[in-house]
């Protein structure tokens, strides 16, 4: 009797130790799929979910159902387990969308005609294998294609243009945000000058009456003059009938009047008069008009 109760508390002790052991493990497991979660490169839908390129929309479903199980916060002990949940949600949301699907597939497509059209120039220098290639058809191809060795390429290669295509995305976001900036920047300072336009305009406008009371007070009275300032002297108005004024000459002559500097017939002979008389030795000439016809 006491045997079998001895037996019974050991078989009972041994489970316990079993349970606690299968526990263990599924903990570590589950630290493990975190961190090959937290690990993966983020661009890279299908590497959260650890499915291949060619995956179905219900393969997606099926492996998150799984994974999202697997690192549930409450079943997961690991301190990322909430972050490692979050990111599988993420995956799966943007393999099921269908532009976001079609842009990474578009992306594996690129990659592995790129990998294809490098072992095309690798086969050319490989005699043998070409021969090969070419006897089964195209199965070669196929078998290497599905090979861990090519799915590792293309992997890297996916992360390669995927990675390109987002630095590209990131660029031309950082230029629109520059370019809106600057737009923004413009539309203020132009809301600014307006601003400062207007204000410009309605204080004109407020100092109207003053303006106009001001110069209606400098037409009634004149211009005021300070006390200690100098006032230019006033112009006098000169004689006209006085010999220095200087008039203006009219140009040209009336009908019957001799033309400017010609001589008439009497200057004529005045001036041949002056010069003989010079010319005979007189000092001096009283009168150096000709004679009259009545004094003769």
């Amino acid at each position: 009797m006491g045997d079998n109760s001895g037996t019974t508390s050991s078989t009972a002790d041994d489970d316990q130790l079993l349970k606690q052991f299968f526990a263990e493990v599924s903990e570590v497991e589950r630290d493990n799929e975190v961190s090959r979660i937290l690990s993966c490169f983020k661009l890279n839908a299908f590497e959260y979910l650890n499915l291949p390129f060619d995956s179905s929309v219900d393969d997606v479903k099926r492996q998150y159902r799984k994974l999202s199980l697997l690192v549930h916060p409450d079943k997961c002990k690991h301190p990322q387990a909430k972050e490692a949940f979050g990111a599988l949600a993420k995956a799966q949301q943007l393999l099921l969308d269908p532009q976001e699907r079609d842009y990474l597939l578009n992306q594996v497509n690129a990659a592995k005609e790129e990998l294809r059209a490098k072992r095309k120039k690798q086969l050319k220098k490989d005699t043998a294998t070409k021969l090969k290639s070419l006897v089964d058809e195209g199965k070669y191809e196929q078998e290497y294609e599905r090979s861990g060795e090519f799915q590792q390429q293309l992997k890297l290669k996916v992360r390669e243009l995927l990675t390109d295509q987002e630095w590209r995305r990131r660029k031309m976001q950082m230029r629109i945000s520059e370019e809106e900036g600057r737009l923004k920047k413009d539309e203020e300072e132009t809301k600014e000058m307006w601003k400062r336009k207007r204000e410009h305009e309605e204080q004109w406008e407020g100092t109207r009456e003053q303006r106009v009371s001001s110069w209606r007070d400098f037409m009634k009275g004149g211009k005021k003059v300070k006390k200690g300032e100098l006032r230019p002297p006033k112009l006098k108005t000169e004689d006209p009938n006085k010999s220095y004024v200087q008039r203006p000459v009219k140009r040209g002559f009336r009908k019957g009047q001799e033309p400017p500097g010609l001589l008439s017939p009497r200057q004529s002979i005045d001036l041949a008069l002056q010069t003989y008389l010079v010319s005979e030795g007189s000092s001096s000439v009283k009168d150096t008009r000709c004679p009259k016809s009545s004094d003769l």
